[in-house]
């Protein structure tokens, strides 16, 4: 074990991205449910579970405390509606056939975060990070060009994931509390929605889809909510550098899964835009294994 790495953190940041992979095989387990339907109960249930959480954790006043963070409140309705975006398509992709594609746009999200920071944050990129974004974009021209479409699933999955990612950084909110915003924003809409499916006979719950599955959309609620919680917790724990390599535990696993557990297609030319989107990011973790080394020493040397 590294000095000074916290061996319990370190765990539950595995345990966090190893469950952010493998569940595709449980939205795939909910395929009868129309994937509009999933999210809204995703939204939900997670809203409750959080916002319990929350109100055990910090009391009946976390909400407003939160907001009065500067800008907290359009920006966190803002990041609600482009997770929500996220959590449709993927569940979409995953019971479409397109988990491997799905992958592809988690693994193109670090890169694709890294271009955002520079162009609107104006942070400076190294020599091996712009080498890492280009080789990147020449994998995604490749699988353009030899599938004769923009590989738009892992485009919007990455924009929608990395553009979030922005906000939740320029708004000093905890990771928990800022997921329970969110929720907060997008619990009425939801209810209101599964109010109208069922009314409307296009839902199911309760009445049509069974127990079981009901079930499990209740608890895909804390499958939201328990991840980001274990990732929360591990961030404060474990070196950036550290959580920046695991990470890639998730998309790795859902392209195991998508390729070996349901036999979606996998040939050469795919393989090779694949490749160089592998390299690129090998390139970018060499890079901030050794920035983050040289921080280390710096800080030591003071």
């Amino acid at each position: 074990m590294t000095p000074g790495l916290d061996a319990r953190g370190l765990w539950i940041a595995v345990a966090s991205f190893v469950l952010w992979g493998v569940m595709p095989l449980y939205w795939h387990a909910l395929r009868v449910v129309p994937s509009l339907q999933i999210v809204l109960h995703r939204i939900v249930w997670g809203a409750l579970l959080v916002g319990a959480w929350l109100l055990f954790k910090h009391g009946r006043h976390w909400l407003r405390d939160t907001l009065r963070t500067p800008r907290a409140a359009w920006l966190l309705a803002l990041s609600g509606v482009l997770i929500s975006i996220n959590w449709g398509l993927y569940i979409w992709a995953v019971n479409a056939g397109h988990i491997v594609e799905s992958s592809l746009g988690y693994y193109i999200n670090p890169l694709l975060s890294v271009a955002l920071g520079v162009v609107v944050l104006k942070e400076r990129m190294t020599r091996l990070q712009w080498a890492s974004v280009s080789l990147a974009a020449i994998g995604v021209g490749w699988l353009t060009l030899r599938f004769g479409q923009v590989p738009w699933i892992a485009l919007t999955l990455a924009c929608s994931f990395a553009i979030y990612g922005l906000i939740r950084k320029v708004v000093a909110v905890d990771a928990v509390r800022g997921l329970g915003v969110e929720n907060a924003y997008l619990l009425l809409p939801a209810l209101a929605l599964i109010g109208w499916s069922e009314a409307t006979g296009r839902g199911g719950f309760v009445s049509t889809w069974g127990p079981g599955i009901d079930a499990m959309l209740v608890f895909g609620g804390a499958l939201t909510a328990l991840p980001l919680i274990g990732f929360a917790y591990a961030v404060r724990r474990v070196p950036l550098s550290v959580v920046g390599l695991l990470q890639y535990i998730a998309p790795t696993l859902q392209f195991l899964i998508g390729v070996l557990v349901f036999r979606e297609p996998f040939g050469a030319d795919r393989a090779i835009g694949f490749a160089c989107i592998w390299i690129a990011l090998a390139i970018f973790a060499v890079d901030s294994v050794m920035r983050s080394r040289r921080q280390s020493q710096l800080v030591a040397a003071v």
